[in-house]
């Protein structure tokens, strides 16, 4: 009992949260984008729809991304984490494009064989460039630029 107690204090006291759910929106969206790649050259709605469900989890990464960093700043940096402002903007952005991605996708299921292929796949480009950049002022947070 004693060993849950620790990990549960440590995931919950010890250990910044925000750094476990950052993986999830990058990885995902990276996924999304490379699902999305291959059903535009394969001509694969099977891997479209593999695509839009790794869209589907980004959005729901991100949500939890966004809100363990506002949780992590407030706690750890007092509100004052370097790039802080920067990162909840483009937060914002990485939410409202992979959600919208995800929207568009839910009301257009035909959209991969439509001439707007090319806008959609571009939501799924646009995210995974978010989640990168992202992860990269987060380093900075950590690591220094």
């Amino acid at each position: 009992m004693d060993l849950i107690e620790r990990v549960i204090t440590a995931i919950t006291q010890t250990h910044p949260i925000h750094p476990m759910m950052v993986h999830f929106p990058i990885a995902l969206s990276g996924a999304a984008l490379l699902f999305a790649l291959i059903a535009m050259v394969r001509k694969d709605e099977l891997y479209d729809r593999i695509a839009y469900a790794n869209m589907v989890l980004t959005v729901l990464g991100t949500v939890a991304a966004g809100v363990t960093g506002m949780y992590d700043n407030q706690v750890n940096y007092l509100g004052d984490a370097p790039n802080s402002g920067t990162k909840m903007i483009l937060a914002i952005v990485l939410l409202g494009v992979s959600l919208a991605t995800v929207v568009v996708r839910r009301r257009n299921p035909g959209i991969f064989q439509s001439r707007s292929r090319w806008l959609y796949f571009g939501g799924y480009a646009i995210s995974f460039g978010l989640a990168l950049v992202l992860a990269f002022l987060g380093g900075v947070i950590l690591y220094g630029f």
